[in-house]
């Protein structure tokens, strides 16, 4: 029996004494109850719905399905601290572009520090899919290491040189020891602040500005090292790096002058600090390898988009976002068009010029070199 006849039964006294028994009554109540049912059976229904809507909801909260995921890649770059401004504004660029040639996301790890202590974290475990860093001596330590396949210079453009600067001298207002040349860095009374070019890869590269100002200009290796010697000498302190070198000199009130990467300076300036410096006429090209991890990249199955990442870094737009953060760009074009924003520099001469980092190395840097002798000297 249906449930309409059976609620029909129930009522039927009721109707009676109220002499509401024609058919059409009865019928009424019949379409009444299949309404009732429809639309209780659409409630059902649409509670059903809303339950998985609830669930698809919480879901995307947690994260994306795997389904959307699928194909996505991640990078990990690791690189030295004053990139930092740069690679931020390049990576979206990168993203963006990646999306709309290959419809896939990617996304980006980014570590940032001094190069020699994130060259030692690559080696001892941060997988780091592109290595930047402010020095190619740090980068073949990685490759010593077996996670850089020798011939990576040749991997990329220009030698994989993907940003460059120059060493700048920093001094105090109104530049009260009249500096202006490194030979015045080794007048008595001058108090110079540098690191301590055993344990800073800035350290070295002011280092070898000192030394090449000589050797690049007619003069002779002990000239080169009399110099450097009498430089040295006038720092009182030799910080472990860069950045205590700076903190040493700004903070603490430390010397008279301080030895520091052009690039560093520029983005003081563009930060609102008024910072008087002299990027001195002879000087050394400070160049910063890019490198894809070879390891690594094959172990996340990102070297297309690793190597895509280091070619993008040379185009025009990231060179111009290098600029931007006080980095003298590789790229002509970009070259010209901000060349009034960086001080000439009559005479560049870079790390091959001194016989390339395994000579410069052991030369001037390993155990017993011209560094430690020079500290001996007392």
């Amino acid at each position: 029996m249906h449930l309409w006849q059976k609620i029909t039964q129930l009522k039927a006294p009721i109707l009676r004494s109220q002499q509401l028994t024609s058919w059409l009554q009865v019928g009424s109540l019949k379409r009444f109850v299949s309404l009732f049912l429809v639309g209780v059976s659409l409630s059902v229904a649409i509670a059903a719905c809303s339950g998985g809507n609830t669930n698809n909801t919480a879901s995307s909260a947690g994260g994306a399905s795997p389904a959307a995921n699928k194909g996505d890649v991640e990078l990990t770059l690791v690189s030295f601290a004053v990139t930092k401004a740069a690679h931020e504004k390049i990576i979206p660029q990168f993203v963006e572009q990646w999306k709309k040639e290959h419809n896939q996301n990617v996304s980006f790890k980014q570590s940032y520090a001094g190069s020699g202590t994130q060259a030692r974290a690559v080696i001892d475990g941060l997988e780091a899919d592109v290595l930047h860093l402010a020095l190619a001596l740090d980068t073949k330590k990685v490759e010593k290491a077996g996670l850089i396949q020798a011939g990576w210079e040749k991997e990329a453009p220009n030698d994989a040189i993907v940003s460059k600067s120059v060493a700048a001298i920093v001094t105090r207002e109104g530049n009260p020891k009249g500096i202006k040349t490194w030979e015045d860095l080794a007048k008595p009374g001058v108090k110079v602040i540098t690191a301590n070019p055993k344990t800073s890869g800035g350290a070295r590269w002011n280092f070898l500005a000192v030394w090449g100002s000589v050797t690049k200009t007619g003069g002779d290796e002990k000239k080169a090292l009399d110099l450097t010697t009498k430089v040295i000498k006038n720092a009182p302190v030799l910080p472990k790096d860069a950045r205590e070198a700076t903190d040493a000199f700004f903070k603490q009130g430390q010397g008279d002058a301080l030895i520091n990467y052009e690039n560093e300076m520029i983005l003081a300036k563009q930060n609102g600090k008024d910072v008087p410096y002299i990027v001195p006429d002879v000087n050394i090209s400070i160049d910063n390898p890019i490198a894809v991890v070879d390891k690594n990249v094959d172990k996340h199955g990102t070297r297309e988009v690793a190597e895509a990442f280091v070619k993008y870094l040379y185009t025009p737009e990231a060179q111009r976002e290098f600029a931007k953060a006080g980095f003298r760009p590789i790229d002509p074009t970009v070259a010209k068009e901000v060349e009034k924003d960086f001080p000439q520099v009559k005479t560049l001469f870079t790390v091959q010029d001194l016989g390339g980092w395994d000579t410069v190395q052991k030369q001037f840097f390993d155990d017993g070199a011209a560094f430690d002798k020079i500290q001996a000297k007392g």
